[in-house]
């Protein structure tokens, strides 16, 4: 079977890592990020997923995704949004570096 290859831009690893891990304290976030930008990487979508779902793909506790996701909102790395209040919510992964260049 042959292997998907996703290409990651040098800023996440260079300095989206140690920013998120580093100064914010929040390793949990960056893996989050990391896990969510791969996957809309590999279906070129948005990716729905529900919190307990997010949080078995990247080996986090529900409540670490939850406060995870809620971090990377607010850092505006990722927006979200529901078709009603009870949807699983749709994230889309942002790449604001890439406006710089």
């Amino acid at each position: 079977m042959p292997q998907s290859q996703i290409k990651l831009d040098d800023y996440i690893l260079d300095t989206l890592l140690r920013d998120l891990v580093g100064h914010d304290r929040k390793p949990a976030a960056f893996l989050v990020y990391l896990w969510l930008a791969g996957e809309q990487a590999r279906t070129r979508h948005s990716v729905t997923i529900s919190f307990q779902t997010l949080s078995e793909n990247t080996g986090l506790s529900r409540s670490s995704a939850q406060a995870s996701v809620r971090w990377l909102l607010g850092r505006k790395l990722l927006t979200a949004a529901k078709a009603n209040p009870t949807a699983v919510p749709c994230y889309t992964v942002h790449f604001p570096w890439r406006r710089l260049s």
